[in-house]
């Protein structure tokens, strides 16, 4: 797989709590040396985030709910209109997934619905932390995204038990139709995870070893 189109998928992603403004600078240099899909960041460093991106072609991805998804709605609801108003173009919401597992399937829908509504034609990407799921779970969770009219089913947080697996990417891929799309995240640090991921059904990688990612390739 060439290595444009390996950058094209990656969402260059740091999301620590301790993240600096130079941290952000580096972030974004090294997005526009690889031509990476986009930067994901946390809410507030959004702002500084396109002060340093706002004349290239590569996109701003926040977080919202995150990494727990257990904030209440009218709180996700908001927190994706500031994002988008501060220069956000995608969005990964994190599902409430103790909702989830308690069976109350129509509130859980209810929230995917309005954050895609609110989000309208920018991305928003529901993240639904399959480790945390059984794969009956995982099923009904990614019908419920397409359901939902979102844009992208995500495996993961990466800062859950695990991360993404091929496993459960064509778990995802097999339970949904095309139209929608899978965000593969946590624990991807290699360039034979990201070909694995993608080769499964994904078409979007979150990764913090995104650079170490196409350094590898250039060793081939």
């Amino acid at each position: 797989m060439r290595k444009n189109i390996i950058a094209s998928c990656i969402d260059h992603t740091l999301l620590k709590p301790d993240v600096s403004f130079s941290q952000i600078n580096q972030l974004c240099q090294e997005a526009q040396t690889y031509d990476f899909h986009s930067v994901c960041v946390n809410p507030s460093l959004i702002n500084e985030t396109y002060k340093q991106l706002k004349s290239t072609p590569v996109k701003i991805c926040s977080v919202v709910g995150f990494p727990l998804g257990a904030n209440i709605s009218t709180s996700k609801l908001m927190e994706i209109e500031t994002c988008l108003n501060v220069g956000a173009s995608e969005i990964d919401m994190v599902m409430n997934i103790g909702l989830f597992k308690s069976g109350k399937l129509k509130i859980v829908s209810k929230e995917l619905k309005e954050a895609k509504q609110l989000t309208g034609d920018k991305i928003i990407k529901i993240i639904i932390e399959t480790s945390l799921l059984t794969k009956e779970e995982i099923i009904t969770a990614s019908k419920m995204v397409e359901t939902s009219g979102s844009d992208f089913i995500k495996t993961s947080t990466g800062f859950s038990s695990a991360g993404a697996t091929t496993e459960n990417v064509l778990l995802i891929k097999n339970s949904v139709s095309p139209e929608i799309l899978i965000k593969a995240a946590g624990g991807i640090t290699s360039l034979s995870q990201v070909q694995a991921m993608l080769n499964a059904g994904a078409s979007r990688i979150g990764t913090s070893a995104s650079v170490r990612i196409m350094k590898e390739i250039s060793l081939i």
